[in-house]
């Protein structure tokens, strides 16, 4: 089996609430998997090339970090473009994904990526709080922690449907979008760790892509007992 390299993106300033867990846990997951995997730490020092990995993943930040990442990243917009395009895989995660889209208005308005049509609108009423949520990807309910300030707008392609909490803004009770192999959510928790069914499927699919055989694993592992005793506290 080949190796598979996982680009972790500005690990050091996108990583807020643990969200470097998300890389570890999904390592873990692949590994389960017997395959190889080898994980990049990548930040402002370094050169990403961004056709040599066969993952990207970005978490969320302070909004400070967050725009030290956007004058760094902004050089490599045409590469993530093709690589997008190219149905690499990519995973971010908070207010990350408000980078890909065309601009953050705020007091000013800070130009981002472009790659995706929407637009992150800053709120006077921070969004903090667990969500629950559904989706078509998969029959069991996705759990999460929000913390945000924006709004999204102009948003398709959304794979969450709003079960409890909030949606991209308060006329759109969806959330999480993918375009190609790109997936982006606001949900934090970290995310992957506590939805072990959601990560099952991000790695089926990945596995897909990359023309790797993919094993069911094994649901009474402590992390699927960990989800479905959380589960518990809002259905009993």
């Amino acid at each position: 089996m080949k190796t598979i390299k996982i680009a972790h993106l500005y690990y050091d300033l996108m990583n807020l609430y643990g969200e470097n867990g998300n890389v570890r846990y999904l390592k873990k997951k692949l590994e389960d998997q017997d395959a190889e995997v080898k994980v990049y730490f990548l930040s402002v020092d370094d050169e990403i090339d961004f056709s040599k990995y066969d993952i990207y993943y970005i978490g969320t930040g302070s909004e400070d970090n967050q725009k030290i990442v956007l004058e760094d990243i902004i050089k490599y917009k045409d590469d993530i473009k093709k690589a997008i395009d190219g149905n690499k895989y990519f995973i971010a995660t908070g207010n990350s994904l408000e980078l890909f889209g065309k601009e953050i208005i705020g007091k000013d308005k800070i130009k981002c990526l472009d790659i995706f049509n929407y637009t992150a609108t800053v709120n006077k009423d921070r969004i903090v709080g667990e969500q629950l949520y559904s989706s078509k990807l998969m029959d069991k309910k996705i759990v999460g922690f929000q913390n945000r300030v924006c709004y999204l707008d102009n948003l398709d392609n959304t794979i969450f449907n709003v079960t409890e909490g909030s949606g991209y803004n308060k006329k759109n009770m969806t959330e999480g979008f993918r375009v190609n192999n790109f997936i982006g959510t606001y949900l934090l928790g970290p995310i992957l760790v506590r939805n072990p069914y959601l990560c099952d499927y991000f790695i089926k699919d990945i596995f897909k892509s990359l023309d790797i055989t993919y094993n069911k694993p094994n649901y009474n592992d402590t992390d699927y007992k960990a989800y479905n005793e959380y589960m518990k506290n809002f259905y009993e």
